[in-house]
């Protein structure tokens, strides 16, 4: 079946490890028989899975970010419910279900039909951001966990059409993913959002000089509301990276995303895995002392499996500890 699968509470409850004596965030989690009733809720965050790499592979990329969202929830739904993140904060709605064109599943890959793959991922824009859109727009905050970064270009259209007027976003990324707008996949969807006009300053936090073309890097240069951060000048700079993420987000507005490419986190699994990159712990304070409000967040890219065989449970817990750290940073800010 196509579309969002809105949770029930026994599926939640199944997620969730029930422990004499504790409290979990599964067990204090909001929920919604219908997307048109989250306004109602006192939660100010909106868990929403999106669980394909379709739009990885329309990129010629490997092929696994589905895998993620099914760990990621239950790792969440597993946090202890505490002072410190009360999982009464958070409305969990469901995720995304979307057939494959190419009859392709994970344990059984069939050839990639490139044309086919980026069909889909358009359809797969035209259901996200309408969702995106409406919890906006009831004054909740979307925490999106992918699948691929082409999913950004539908949570920016949503997040602007509820704003009603193009927003900001800072990327935490080792690529930019600006390649040209011949057809969707996960390295087009920034492009995407500044030619529809849904993504005016953009802030790109992590580049990694060796993997974004001349091209990309020309699109960068000619565009004055481009912000690029080298992760290779992070290295060589006496500032802090501390210092110079702040400077990043002085550069944009009101309303801003936030968006998290694991490729960024070394080590991370995903489809562009690198040795080099920010250590975790550099990320979770990154977010955690960020006096920015963000008008959503948006993690992409990792995978508990890809289909080359590669597999790493944990970062499934990564994600889960990002989710956390992102709430905690946040509630204060949007309660003003």
């Amino acid at each position: 079946m196509e579309g969002l699968k809105v949770y029930t509470r026994a599926e939640i409850s199944s997620a969730t490890n029930q422990r004499e004596g504790e409290l979990k965030i599964g067990e204090k989690v909001q929920l919604t028989a219908a997307l048109d009733e989250i306004a109602t809720s006192t939660a100010k965050f909106v868990l929403i899975g999106i669980p394909e790499d379709i739009g990885v592979r329309a990129n010629f990329g490997v092929a696994g970010s589905a895998s993620a969202w099914q760990p990621v929830l239950k790792a969440l739904l597993n946090i202890q419910s505490t002072p410190f993140f009360n999982g009464e904060e958070l409305l969990v709605l469901g995720h995304f279900e979307f057939s494959d064109p190419s009859g392709y599943s994970i344990d059984t890959p069939q050839h990639n039909d490139i044309s086919l793959l980026q069909q889909k991922v358009a359809e797969i824009d035209d259901a996200v951001f309408p969702v995106i859109q409406k919890v906006i727009a009831a004054g909740k905050v979307p925490i999106v966990i992918g699948g691929g970064h082409n999913n950004a270009y539908p949570i920016i259209k949503g997040a602007s059409l509820a704003s009603k007027a193009a927003i900001d976003v800072i990327n935490i990324d080792a690529h930019a993913d600006l390649r040209p707008c011949n057809g969707r996949h996960s390295g087009n969807g920034f492009s995407y959002a500044i030619k529809d006009g849904f993504l005016m300053r953009y802030g790109i936090f992590g580049l990694h000089q060796n993997y974004n073309n001349n091209t990309i890097l020309e699109t960068i240069a000619a565009n004055q509301h481009i912000y690029p951060v080298f992760f290779d000048d992070l290295l060589k700079s006496d500032q802090s990276t501390l210092s110079i993420w702040n400077s990043l987000l002085k550069k944009t507005g009101t309303v801003t995303g936030i968006e998290l490419d694991l490729d960024c986190i070394e080590n991370i699994l995903s489809s562009a895995m690198s040795p080099s990159g920010f250590h975790l712990n550099e990320i979770r304070r990154l977010i955690l002392t960020s006096g920015k409000k963000f008008s959503y967040l948006h993690i992409c890219e990792g995978a508990v499996a890809l289909t080359d065989g590669r597999q790493d449970t944990t970062t499934a817990k990564t994600i889960a500890y990002l989710v956390s750290d992102f709430i905690k940073s946040q509630r204060e800010k949007h309660d003003c």
